[in-house]
């Protein structure tokens, strides 16, 4: 790093530490939470070629990150095409797979694990991935479900694992999906390769990155990845026992890997996207249940270990906040999409900092006067404490307006410096 960036860069990760701890900054900053299409868009670059092409991809980024002010470089929440490409992956479809060049990419929802299956799925959690859910959610890897693989203690030892276990892996359905991983694994390192030059050639201009890596909390991997909000809900009435026994196990593979993270990507916030907690989709008595023990449990275990979390709170959360009390003074970074402005400064304004909430609306299809408006409202409620940090709702929109973009920083220079 130069001198000047270095600086900066400690002086940025220094405000945000000392929001969250809720110590007054010396300004209110701008921390967009993730980024997917917005830097390509304004460059006249397709959405095809920012799934593909990954260099391209994070040289937007950073213009962006310089040209909108902001003071932070967004994570990028787009992942590698050539990989879901590789995979032949049906639960994603991307531009440049079967979407149009400049389409969003999408997340197809389905029961790719049955209600009958708790049991299995619980007996043997990694079997049953390997041989039911790969096969479901990548056509690829579908001979994976095609050959009757026994379980893996029977080749705990060379007998087996090379007449067994070699004839399996020499099956043609089997090599087609190991070779399909191993595609998806070089597409990965590619992008990965270029995220990683990105991360230091930002770091050395003084921006730090937002977050590390996103970790699911246990119920929304359930809903969103095992059973769909269908079955999820369905489950709370009919299969409740298993539902929360399943919950509790996936709990303790994502509080795993959210320290494995922490530790690989030297990040200490980690991104918690929250899909299923808004209030609208649960009674409070089924969230006390189903949902807020594990949430809470992961963000605990975050904290306990050094970490900073950074929960996305999608959709509203004003019948949620009581809850949210209950973590410590000055350990979360909560970043909200919906919620009660003057409701949030009453219950959590001595626990918690308030990142975010610039509508999506707003910076899509609303003014810069508008934005200088929502922030001005922001900047005064919060300002006597200054725990504050400005982004939208929801990271940086994919077809918010460049004008208004550049309006929220003139918004934080002129209203946000204390």
């Amino acid at each position: 790093m130069s001198s000047t960036g270095e600086e900066l860069y400690k002086q940025r990760e220094q405000r945000f530490n000392d929001i969250v701890a809720l110590r007054r900054p010396d300004r209110v900053p701008i921390v967009p939470h993730v980024i997917h299409y917005f830097a390509t868009k304004v460059k006249g670059i397709s959405n095809r070629d920012a799934g593909y092409d990954h260099k391209l991809h994070y040289d937007a980024i950073k213009e962006a990150t310089i040209r909108f002010g902001w003071d932070f470089t967004p994570t990028n929440g787009m992942f590698a095409a050539d990989g879901y490409e590789a995979l032949g992956t049906t639960q994603l479809r991307w531009p440049g797979g079967d979407l149009a060049d400049d389409a969003s990419f999408q997340f197809v929802e389905g029961e790719y694990m049955k209600a009958d299956e708790y049991d299995e799925f619980l007996a043997d959690p990694n079997g049953f991935t390997l041989t039911r859910i790969f096969p479901r959610i990548a056509g690829n890897l579908e001979g994976l479900g095609q050959v009757p693989f026994p379980p893996l203690y029977w080749l705990a030892n060379t007998y087996y694992l090379m007449n067994v276990g070699g004839p399996l892996l020499a099956a043609p359905p089997v090599r087609k999906a190991l070779e399909s991983l191993l595609a998806m694994s070089d597409a990965v390192a590619g992008y990965f390769a270029a995220d990683a030059a990105n991360a230091q050639e930002m770091a050395a201009l003084g921006y730090p990155r937002t977050w590390g890596a996103p970790i699911i909390p246990a119920f929304d991997m359930v809903s969103d990845m095992f059973r769909s909000l269908r079955g999820s809900t369905l489950d709370m009435y009919r299969h409740p026992e298993q539902l929360l026994k399943t919950i509790d196990l996936v709990q303790q593979g994502q509080i795993a890997l959210a320290m494995m993270v922490m530790q690989v990507t030297g990040n200490p916030r980690v991104f918690i996207p929250m899909h299923r907690g808004a209030g609208g989709f649960m009674s409070d008595e089924q969230f006390e249940t189903f949902y807020w023990p594990s949430f809470k449990g992961l963000v605990m275990a975050i904290i306990e270990a050094g970490g900073v979390p950074s929960p996305l709170f999608e959709g509203d959360y004003t019948p949620r906040l009581k809850y949210l009390a209950e973590f410590p003074a000055g350990k979360v970074a909560g970043h909200f999409d919906k919620v009660d402005r003057k409701v949030f400064k009453e219950v959590l304004g001595d626990k918690m900092c308030f990142w975010g909430n610039v509508p999506v609306s707003i910076l899509c299809t609303g003014t810069p006067r508008q934005v200088k408006d929502d922030v001005k409202e922001l900047v005064d409620l919060f300002g006597d404490t200054g725990a504050l940090m400005l982004d939208s709702g929801l990271g940086v929109p994919d077809e918010a307006r460049p004008e208004n973009m550049l309006a929220l920083r003139e918004a934080a220079d002129e209203f946000g410096v204390f």
